[in-house]
């Protein structure tokens, strides 16, 4: 007991984070760890939650998601995102913005409060990489990016950690923003990042990750070879769809975390499709990292992976974050009960 009042004691006040804080102290390898870990956790009902909340809004909505973990502490947080997708065109401000508050959850003493924008793209983009480790071909060297705002940056670099990417492609509806994505990896990464509009030049994909905010499916069977990894990360809202039915027939579906997924998600629309049934899914990607179910088993199978965003993903994430900070006697730590 003594021990953790001195812990107490040090923690004065909440520590407020901003994105570039979050993204100072929380590199790409912490990330994977940290995801890795509440993926495992949940896979073996050892988490609280996740649980999940939408509103509308004019020309957009929010989520507010929440969850807990027991970690070298018990943690819980809470993350409210709004998402307007007009913003950056009409309003010159973020599509995504919001806030993640971490607790500590034996005292409920607020911890952090983090940009969630921040939290969100890089726990997103762990996800994939965790499952592309786990779903994608061992040799997967091609990849290709449907989407190439902000998340998709975060996407190539995380899968980069996972698998041999040599070569990319780039498609999105705006071409000038494909070719800015193409050019800026390419550079940072050292592999061959090509924009195309064509889907059918990006074929040779043997992992194509769909980060987008359309209502309607971008990607279908044709578009993809024998062997390949989709990872569908962008329709995280009932409305929201970027693989088309056809993705979901024969094929190998792995979720984030399945009541989620049919509720919102890709999924979801296959589902009402009758493209297939909810027990037919081959699992949860918590199932396969605690060794519940089998990754890949054939070299030609094709795996869809439903990620909608499970909030164990933001409590670790911002309990790592939180870690590294205050290990560094960074951020600002402010008292609001006075």
């Amino acid at each position: 007991m003594a021990a953790r009042l001195d812990v107490e004691r040090l923690e004065v006040g909440t520590l407020v984070l901003t994105g570039s804080e979050v993204a100072r102290f929380l590199s790409i390898d912490a990330c994977i760890e940290a995801v890795e870990t509440a993926f495992r956790l949940q896979g073996t009902d050892a988490a609280s939650g996740p649980m999940v909340l939408e509103l509308p809004g004019t020309g957009g909505g929010f989520h507010v998601k929440a969850g807990g973990l027991e970690l070298d502490r018990a943690y819980a947080a809470t993350k409210i995102n709004a998402n307007f997708p007009a913003n950056p065109v009409e309003r010159g401000l973020p599509t995504i913005q919001g806030i993640v508050l971490l607790f500590d959850a034996e005292c409920g003493t607020p911890l952090a409060v983090l940009d969630s924008a921040e939290v969100t793209a890089l726990r997103t983009a762990a996800a994939t990489a965790l499952a592309a480790r786990h779903l994608a071909r061992a040799d997967a060297s091609i990849a290709t990016i449907v989407g190439c705002g902000r998340q998709s940056r975060d996407q190539l670099r995380f899968l980069c950690r996972v698998r041999p990417i040599r070569t990319a492609f780039a498609i999105d509806r705006d071409g000038a923003t494909a070719a800015r994505f193409a050019s800026d990896m390419a550079a940072e990464l050292g592999i061959v990042v090509e924009a195309t509009e064509d889907f059918a030049a990006a074929r040779s994909a043997q992992i194509w990750v769909t980060c987008t905010p359309s209502a309607v499916p971008v990607l279908s069977r044709k578009h993809v070879s024998p062997g390949a990894f989709v990872a569908g990360v962008g329709a995280d809202s009932p409305h929201k769809r970027e693989l088309a039915g056809d993705l979901f027939d024969g094929t190998v579906v792995v979720v984030d975390i399945l009541a989620q997924c049919l509720a919102m998600g890709d999924l979801r629309h296959a589902l009402a499709e009758g493209r297939l049934r909810a027990d037919q899914v081959h699992g949860e990607l918590g199932d396969i990292l605690a060794g519940r179910k089998p990754g890949r088993r054939r070299d030609d199978e094709i795996i869809v992976f439903d990620s909608t965003g499970m909030a164990l993903q933001d409590v670790a994430a911002a309990a790592a974050v939180y870690r590294s900070a205050s290990a560094a006697g960074q951020g600002r730590r402010i008292v609001f009960r006075d």
